[in-house]
């Protein structure tokens, strides 16, 4: 039989940190880095950013007429613990940025709240202006190292199905299953088994573990025997890896 799939694509990766990244920066040439306020990656592959009003990335994307100007777009994916290194993923996506008309902005704004209802959107046409980046090139970096995805498979993937719980899940387990990691760790490597040992991700085709030792960090990923399709399946999955099924587990999140 052929070996299940023990973790996501690259591309659903990608969507997964976009969805979680709570920093971006727009890169525009000529400027320095302007911080976003909003990023939301959309299913048609392009992504819509708010940015200051008045801000010399606004200027110049305006400056540069309907076919935008080169640009990219560097988002940084957060653990939601206070690990000694936060940062779990880097994403470039690279592009041409387009003004959105004045006329078009809050209906923009509506199209994103659908999927993406950010606070952050009720200050476009006030202190926010929207711009589109059409994406060309994406690349994402991790601990695993640096992997690029071709824009068609972004826009055909989607992020992980628990990507919205993650976090939540992640802090249950670190501060209230410690006898869930410690039966976790128990399938690290024997040169992993003396640092101090986190849940660094967790996702429908298994988890990975940060382990913050004397010699430095090391993730390490340990796969489900079949891919998780809702919370109880996640749940079982978590337990049954940690080898004991009648744990708690994740069940009372």
């Amino acid at each position: 039989m052929p070996n299940p799939t023990v973790a996501p694509t690259t591309a659903e990766r990608v969507r997964s940190a976009c969805a979680h990244a709570e920093q971006a920066v727009l890169a525009l040439p000529g400027i320095d880095p302007t911080p976003t306020s909003l990023h939301h990656l959309r299913q048609c592959g392009d992504v819509v950013i708010a940015v200051p009003t008045g801000s010399s990335a606004e200027v110049l994307t305006g400056d540069s007429g309907p076919g935008g100007t080169a640009a990219v777009l560097e988002l940084t994916d957060h653990a939601p613990l206070p690990l000694r290194e936060p940062v779990r993923a880097l994403v470039w996506l690279r592009g041409t940025v387009r003004a959105v008309p004045a006329q078009a902005q809050r209906l923009l704004a509506g199209e994103v709240a659908k999927d993406n209802p950010d606070p952050a959107l009720l200050d476009v046409g006030h202190s926010s202006t929207l711009l589109r980046l059409v994406i060309n090139s994406a690349v994402m970096a991790d601990s695993t190292g640096a992997e690029s995805v071709c824009v068609e498979e972004l826009r055909l993937a989607e992020p992980d199905p628990f990507c919205a719980l993650e976090s939540a899940w992640l802090q249950h387990m670190d501060a209230d299953h410690a006898d869930v990691i410690a039966q976790l760790a128990r399938h690290l490597p024997p040169r992993l088994q003396t640092g101090a040992v986190h849940p660094l991700a967790i996702d429908r085709y298994g988890v990975t573990l940060r382990v913050e030792g004397h010699d430095g960090d090391h993730d390490f990923r340990l796969p489900f025997s079949a891919p998780a399709d809702d919370v109880e399946s996640l749940s079982r999955a978590v337990r049954t890896l940690a080898g004991c099924p009648f744990l708690n587990g994740l069940r009372r999140i």
